[in-house]
């Protein structure tokens, strides 16, 4: 029995799409989509594409051929996922040229290398530092999370931030290579992030289900998806597979698919193919990112009970569990939000003291910077009500952080970020000398520049949120 295909993924031209336009019609929706015309200036699509359309294999092997990768065999199970295996990309080409010849490939032994991490290789490179391959287009450039991963680590544990390898490296932007026939299993994205994929070249069967859906490729427990929706899908372990309604999408050459948070979907090569893809997320899908975490938290638990009575610390051993598993953990999780809202509430303040007039406190950038606190809020809130979010009594100081360059850097890329999405506006550089300026002004309650818990973080953006109004007089407007 075929999948039930309710749909087609809709196709816009990229160009005849302003930011506020993508934000509106799928950012809020949480609708795919696959946009056109984004990547006619990417050196990728000179460089890794020979003139007959396929992939420049040599060009890989002569400026990265040493770069350590992660390798998918398509047709090998291991555990929910294909079986991986590290090798260096020049060993990849040269299994790619061998397979491909015919002579040794059996139909299994199809190799996909997946999750490169391209840009910190290029960045780390000595003899091509300044390759720059493409450029992330406008539509996802408010990235929360490799903003942050380029100036922190995820984990604030000492025992879990050790140094990453060049397969671990700290960031979510990587490029994927395969020949015909390679495929993903059916997954939903880490985090539930955005994410969105680039075809440099080469073709992609894209199959979507959406979130509302999700509990129809789990089993009765809801504890195991569907591995591959192709294969003879189990009706006794899956017995509502075939209630579900997928949409699909062939992407071609050129073209950038938008996946939204928590969409399960599977993807086939058609041709051979090279992408770009990242992982994100921002205040538009934070939400779903607690969530995840909230609901991996509890199976952890669930999975180790028979030990909490003999465990010394059974909630760190949880904790650690969900950080192993998921990619972060409570206290990593709020530590992400709590510095975001200081940058933010950083950036309102840039517009207070440099507008005197308010006019600006309208813009679309305000009203942006607004809904980024606003949405922090409601993560702190909802992580309060558990009762199991507390910081680890490891205490965030407002202060502190506004004196540690690496998060000064972090202010400026957010609010060079919000200079390109949104109109431009008069916003002096983020100095040493302003953040006296801020600390001095008292746009952060002094009693709780100090956070320990989420309800701190939620009184410290109602202050500012209260200050705010009282300076302008009610004529800030979200």
């Amino acid at each position: 029995m075929g999948l039930n295909i309710g749909g087609q993924v809709g196709k816009v031209n990229g160009k005849e799409l302003s930011y506020s336009d993508f934000v509106q019609r799928y950012l809020l929706k949480n609708e795919p989509v696959v946009l056109t015309g984004l990547m006619d200036d990417w050196r990728a699509c000179k460089d890794w594409v020979l003139p007959d359309g396929r992939p420049n294999l040599p060009f890989f092997s002569t400026h990265f051929g040493s770069s350590t990768v992660q390798v998918a065999y398509c047709y090998t199970k291991e555990f929910t996922d294909q079986k991986r295996e590290e090798m260096s990309v020049s060993e990849f080409i040269g299994d790619w040229l061998e397979f491909s010849s015919g002579e040794f490939n059996d139909g299994k032994s199809l190799l996909y290398l997946k999750d490169w991490h391209f840009v910190k290789v290029r960045i780390r490179s000595k003899e091509y530092p300044e390759y720059l391959a493409y450029t992330t287009p406008l539509f996802f450039r408010d990235d929360w999370l490799n903003l942050y991963l380029d100036k922190y680590c995820m984990h604030e544990d000492p025992e879990t931030d050790k140094e990453k390898s060049e397969i671990c490296c700290s960031d979510y932007r990587f490029v994927y290579m395969g020949e015909k026939g390679t495929w993903t299993p059916l997954h939903a994205d880490v985090f539930r992030s955005y994410s969105w994929s680039a075809n440099v070249c080469g073709k992609k069967k894209w199959y979507f289900l959406s979130p509302t859906q999700r509990h129809l490729v789990f089993d009765r427990n809801m504890k195991c998806s569907v591995y591959d929706i192709f294969e003879d899908v189990s009706k006794t372990k899956f017995p509502a597979f075939d209630k579900a309604i997928w949409m699909e999408c062939t992407q071609e050459e050129n073209e950038i698919i938008f996946v939204p948070s928590g969409w399960y979907h599977q993807v086939h090569n058609l041709e051979d193919t090279i992408s770009i893809n990242h992982n994100w997320f921002n205040a538009y899908n934070i939400s779903w990112v607690w969530d995840l975490l909230l609901r991996d938290y509890n199976e952890a638990k669930e999975y180790i009970a028979d030990i909490k009575d003999i465990c010394d610390d059974f909630e760190e051993l949880c904790q650690r569990n969900l950080a192993a598993n998921t990619g972060m953990n409570f206290q990593d999780f709020f530590v992400f939000i709590v510095r975001f809202s200081f940058a933010n509430l950083v950036l309102l303040y840039c517009l207070v003291r440099d507008n005197e007039n308010f006019v600006e406190l309208s813009s679309q950038r305000a009203r942006h910077i607004y809904f980024n606190l606003e949405s922090a809020r409601d993560a702190a809130l909802k992580m309060n009500s558990t009762g199991l979010a507390q910081n680890g009594g490891i205490p965030i100081d407002f202060n502190r952080n506004l004196g540690d360059s690496a998060f000064i850097e972090l202010c400026m890329a957010l609010g060079r970020t919000y200079q390109l999405l949104h109109e431009p506006c008069n916003i002096s550089e983020i100095t040493k000398a302003l953040v006296d300026d801020l600390v001095e002004f008292e746009f952060v309650d002094p009693s709780v520049s100090h956070i320990s818990t989420p309800e701190d973080l939620v009184s410290l953006i109602d202050y500012a949120f209260t200050k705010l109004s009282s300076l302008s007089s009610g004529k800030f407007s979200h």
